[in-house]
């Protein structure tokens, strides 16, 4: 029957497509291509169907060249599910979602778009872009509902964006074909590690294989030979929504490539030479010994011009001298005399390729003299660095740990790095009298300085104090007359506290900015979360916090004592927590054994009635909106505490759900309603309760995990075990001896119900403390929101592949010859 259906709809619509004539590069619901063949794009340079390797028998969906002889397919679709029968049908719904199905295998892939079109249209673009638009826009609008751009295979052309959407969670890396007969994905990729400093790598397997370094400014670190040219030029973008590279050519400089080999495990560029017609090869960078990554081990620099490869740095030494004879360099290099951290130096090496940034943090807006500041003052910081070294230089990078993978190399990059005093260069002593002589005095007058305006500035306070208005509005929300019962405390109280905000004092950071420790007068310990100018949480998140922190009281919410707003100063007082965050728990190789199961329970449940206070206990709906675990603070007898309220959401009466164009929060942790379409709701806070839970149990995180099999995140994980009936795979190791394995399995079951796809599935928080308390049956979950397979998200397919009912289908016959 199948077949006879397949047969009867073909028939059909060769009918139907009879009256077109030539190559078309576009169809709509109601059309087809003229034969079902094949699309051409308007200019003739790019053809789309289906075609088969070289040495194999098998079809797929592909783009290539039109006008080179020589077939260079450029983009596969069913990289993963080759059809072996000689006809294909490309669908496109009435959602604008196109599927590819063959008569012997079904669907074989699918490509689901972001929104839903009043008029969807298939379209092959001039630049080899595959687009799913809606008919309505103008034609030359570039918002389309899916695009094959988004989903690169094993070659970037012009125009193409290779790297990150942050809004979406969206990767754009490179695969390489698995061999010349097969398009499936090989073991050798490349793509932009998204660290705080982002990273262009290439991988086999899950190995870094090489690495081009970071974006500075004028181009990759570890790449100096890529500039712009004439007919050549290139962009990186790096904010807050895209992380990218893309490159650009003139229509002189002809057609050009890059492609992966799986072979060699290189990135090769070609252009096409009109003289020989064919491909010549022009594989930029050169490949030499130094490209592969961390040959030389920690704080070595690889030369490639040296007989010996790899040297230690200046102040260093081999850290074994006979692996380092034996031409084995990785154990790498160690210091001639150790750190101290007080009197420590920074020492410029110039000529190098940055290392790693896998432990890296980056702050734009500062230069130099800022990052020595910044670096000086943290014992665990090694190295700093420019991140745009156009003109005199600019922004901050700094590196935590042992350096890794460095090159040296004509027009590298300076660095400096941490060295004990003693290293620094020698000076003339006269000289050497004379700057300590005046860095002496003036030292002595600015101190002196600044104690006559310290107490001419607290007079001044003292007398205007009660005349001050600290901006603090003393009323509560929704128009009610009662005051809040805040402290208003005085900056030289916090400075005293804080010991004038010594980094000693610092307990973490954040994107509002630094929390301190601070002890006042009476012995009382605080913690001190003090505004940034930088920072993300502005005058109207900080008042936001202010008024709806003082209203709540909960066991499992953090208490704020208090706030100071003076000058330009914005600045919250809490309760002191001992025990800092749940992250520094549980995602810490130590301190991870310090929670057993029945603590991890424990937090859980307090985490749970802090959110059904919030959503329906306190006198507002409060929808937190960036639940996580460094937002989960733990007392000295680890109670969880709910904290950071700058991005909380109040609502009135029987106001359930709302809207905003500004998403915030943190990605892994939203709800997939939210990131994509800016709806929020309790619901939202019930979906990132479950990630917390997940990343709880098994001490792994939601946004840094991927399976080494199954290439599947963390929520994947959880999922995949669960379908197959081995949930407890998923805890962390630790735990198996103290835990409960019917009480784990209900909290990964509460866990998936938490994190369903559609918000009016995920139960209420105060059904989730029932449940985790109860011994009550539990639906049934359905499949999670932003579940990810990432070898078939960035490899094998760009969306899930779905049924689709030919009712509401435009159907485009592609014939395999």
């Amino acid at each position: 029957m199948e077949n006879l259906s397949f047969i009867l709809i073909k028939t059909l619509l060769l009918i139907f497509c009879a009256r077109f004539s030539g190559g078309i590069d576009s169809f709509t619901y109601s059309q087809s291509v003229s034969d079902g063949r094949t699309l051409v794009s308007r200019d003739g340079n790019f053809e789309l169907g289906l075609f088969n390797p070289r040495g194999s028998r098998n079809s797929y969906l592909g783009i290539w060249y039109k006008k080179i002889t020589e077939k260079t397919v450029v983009w596969v679709a069913n990289r993963c599910n080759p059809i072996n029968d000689t006809y294909a049908m490309l669908l496109l719904n009435r959602k604008g979602n196109l599927i590819l199905l063959s008569r012997s295998n079904g669907v074989v892939w699918s490509a689901n778009s972001t929104k839903v079109a009043r008029n969807p249209i298939v379209q092959l673009l001039d630049s080899g872009n595959l687009v799913v638009r809606d008919g309505s826009d103008d034609e030359n609008s570039e918002t389309f509902l899916w695009q094959s751009f988004d989903y690169p295979t094993d070659t970037i052309m012009p125009a193409i964006k290779y790297g990150w959407d942050l809004r979406t969670g969206l990767n754009r890396r490179l695969s390489a074909w698995k061999n010349s007969d097969d398009p499936s994905p090989g073991d050798y990729t490349t793509g932009i590690e998204l660290n705080n400093y982002p990273d262009l790598v290439s991988w086999r397997g899950t190995k870094k294989n090489r690495r081009a370094g970071p974006w500075n400014g004028l181009g990759f670190s570890g790449a100096p030979l890529l500039r712009p040219s004439p007919g050549f030029h290139f962009e990186f973008v790096w904010n807050n929504e895209e992380v990218y590279f893309r490159f650009y050519v003139s229509e002189q400089s002809g057609i050009i490539r890059y492609v992966l080999n799986q072979t060699n495990y290189q990135t090769q560029g070609y252009f096409w030479s009109e003289e020989s017609r064919t491909w010549v090869l022009s594989t930029y960078p050169p490949i030499d010994v130094c490209d592969n990554y961390g040959l030389c081990g920690a704080y070595g620099s690889c030369d490639s011009a040296q007989v010996v490869p790899c040297q230690c740095l200046k102040g260093f030494k081999s850290n074994a001298s006979q692996y380092w004879d034996s031409i084995n360099w990785s154990r790498g290099c160690v210091r001639h005399k150790p750190l101290y951290c007080k009197g420590d130096v920074f020492i410029k090496f110039g000529g190098l390729k940055l290392p790693d940034t896998t432990h890296s943090w980056v702050d734009k807006s500062i230069g130099l003299k800022e990052c020595r500041a910044i670096c000086l003052q943290n014992c665990s910081c090694m190295a700093y660095a420019n991140t745009d070294i156009r003109g005199k230089g600019s922004g901050c990078a700094i590196w935590f740990g042992d350096l890794i993978d460095m090159k040296q190399f004509a027009g590298g990059q300076d660095l400096y790095i941490r060295m004990s005093s003693s290293e620094a260069e020698p000076t003339d002593e006269t000289q050497m009298k004379i700057a300590v002589s005046v860095i002496t005095s003036t030292v002595i007058f600015i101190v002196g300085l600044l104690l006559v305006c310290y107490y001419i500035c607290r007079s001044h306070r003292s007398t205007q104090g009660e005349k001050e208005n600290h901006g603090v509005n003393t009323r509560s929300n929704e128009g009610q007359k009662e005051d809040i019962e805040l402290h208003l405390f005085d900056l030289a109280t916090i400075v005293n506290a804080t010991k004038d905000f010594t980094s000693y004092n610092k307990l973490g950071e954040g994107g509002f900015g630094p929390v301190y420790k601070g002890t006042l007068e009476d012995g009382q310990e605080i913690a001190v979360k003090r505004l940034s100018k930088r920072s993300r949480q502005g005058s109207k998140e900080f008042k936001n916090e202010v008024a709806l922190v003082a209203k709540l009281q909960h066991r499992n919410l953090v208490k704020l004592l208090g706030c100071c707003i003076q000058g330009e100063e914005r600045i919250l007082v809490y309760e002191f927590m001992p025990n800092r965050s749940l992250n520094s728990f549980i995602f810490d190789s130590t301190r991870h054994k310090l929670l057993n199961w029945p603590k991890r329970f424990h937090i859980i449940n307090g985490v749970a009635r802090g959110l059904v206070y919030l959503h329906q206990d306190s006198r507002l709906r409060i929808i937190h909106r960036d639940l996580k675990t460094s937002n989960v603070l733990l007392d000295s007898e680890m109670n969880p505490k709910i904290s950071d309220f700058g991005l909380a959401k109040t609502f009135g009466g029987d106001q359930a759900e709302g809207s905003t164009n500004r998403v915030v929060g943190t990605y892994g942790y939203m709800a997939p309603e939210y990131a994509m379409d800016g709806q929020f709701s309790v619901k939202s806070d019930v979906f990132s309760f479950g990630i917390l839970v997940l990343e709880i149990i098994s001490g792994k995180k939601n946004t840094g995990f991927y399976h080494p099999i199954h290439d599947l995140n963390l929520i994947g994980q959880a999922w995949r075990l669960w379908k197959i009936g081995k949930p407890l795979e998923l805890i962390d190791s630790f735990l198996q001896e103290s835990c409960s394995p019917s009480e784990v399995v209900r909290c990964i079951h509460i866990a998936l119900l938490c994190v369903q796809q559609r918000p009016e599935d995920r139960p209420s928080m105060s059904s989730v403390v029932l449940m985790l308390g109860g011994e009550t049956a539990l639906v049934k979950p359905k499949e999670p929101g932003f579940l990810i397979n990432k070898k078939l998200e960035t490899e094998c397919s760009s969306t899930k592949i779905v049924p689709s009912s030919t009712n509401d289908v435009s159907i485009s016959i592609v014939e395999g010859r």
